[in-house]
């Protein structure tokens, strides 16, 4: 899985363990989805951390990629 898709799995995940919790009043659900999506978002980080060379820059598609998660696709 690359820092993006973890990314776009961590929103996914907080999104269901907010539906869990404010929805189907599903605790446990709540919970393991919320820990699941913090273990993504852990991952996405360290992805995004591990791309910054000592340079400054970053491959060009691998921006592309991290640029489409927090933008949206360019059009």
């Amino acid at each position: 899985m690359t820092g993006p898709e973890h990314y776009r799995e961590a929103e996914q995940l907080a999104a269901a363990a907010a539906h869990h919790a404010n929805v189907g009043k599903d605790w446990n659900a709540a919970q393991g989805c919320a820990a699941l999506a913090q273990v993504h978002a852990t991952l996405a980080l360290a992805a995004a951390t591990a791309l910054n060379d000592h340079d400054g820059g970053s491959p060009v598609l691998t921006y592309r990629a991290w640029k489409a998660v927090a933008c949206g696709p360019e059009e």
